[in-house]
């Protein structure tokens, strides 16, 4: 396929870059650590109870940024792999396959070897020789699913005291005889103020940004 793309016109090969260029955002947001990032933020506003705050966009820019310091040697990988290719004014689709393998060894290292084997069976008749067979398009839904369950079990520990806040809160108002009165509100600022208090937020970067291999 390299071959055959290789004697491709340059301005095709460039129309296949542009193309390719337009999947950045795909490729962010599903091949990346900022899929784990955005799932536990957006977790962990609803078990606040704060609807409106943080605001959605200050949850994206923060897992965008802490995307970046995560991945900042995988892109620097990448850019290492890219330079001796670009001086040779390699072709497009060398530029993509030796790019797109930092970040393949990247996300084999954060998926379960149950979700690669389970799609591997949908796309090949037999297993590859070694994980390097293994192609971009292979590794990214099994990394996905790894990632949407690793970040549901992250989200789950970090509900559990605010289950406990919550219930407190609405047996001692159910036995002050005070039904009529929402628990929400009352708990809402105490989970404020603990959450502040045990310096939450540093707590949950910190342990987000340590549980990737």
């Amino acid at each position: 396929m390299d071959v055959m793309f290789g004697k491709l016109d340059p301005a095709l090969q460039l129309i296949i870059l542009m193309a390719s260029l337009s999947l950045i955002p795909l490729v962010v947001v599903s091949m990346t650590s900022f899929l784990r990032y955005m799932i536990v933020f957006s977790i962990l506003k609803t078990a606040l109870g704060t609807q409106q705050v943080p605001p959605a966009i200050v949850l994206v820019g923060m897992s965008l940024i802490l995307t970046m310091y995560t991945m900042a040697p995988v892109f620097g990988e990448i850019g290492q792999k890219l330079d001796p290719i670009m001086r040779r004014n390699g072709s497009v689709v060398q530029m993509m396959v030796s790019g797109s393998e930092p970040l393949k060894t990247f996300m084999m290292r954060q998926t379960r070897q149950s979700d690669v084997a389970f799609f591997l069976q949908l796309s090949r008749n037999k297993p590859p020789e070694s994980p390097k067979d293994l192609s971009l398009w292979e590794v990214a839904p099994a990394f996905m699913v790894s990632e949407l369950r690793t970040a549901f079990e992250i989200g789950f520990i970090i509900f559990i005291p605010f289950i406990v806040i919550d219930l407190v809160v609405a047996n001692i108002l159910l036995a002050l005889g005070m039904m009529m009165l929402s628990p929400t509100i009352i708990s809402l600022p105490f989970k404020i103020l603990i959450f502040v208090a045990v310096d939450g937020w540093s707590l949950i970067v910190n342990g987000l940004v340590q549980s990737f291999n």
